[in-house]
């Protein structure tokens, strides 16, 4: 199965976490990330292709 998501669509779950980061759900698996850069990472480790 191809999983494709926009880079807007994933930062829009990633939640300011009031130490700096954020918060990033995805596929029900947590992440504390620094930096919303990070998000494409972690959506192409779920086999996501990412589209900007």
């Amino acid at each position: 199965m191809i999983k494709t998501a926009t880079f807007e669509a994933l930062l829009a779950d990633a939640q300011p976490d009031g130490q700096g980061g954020y918060i990033f759900r995805l596929e029900g698996k947590t992440y504390q990330i620094k930096d919303t850069l990070e998000i494409s990472k972690i959506a192409q480790d779920h086999g996501y292709i990412v589209i900007y």
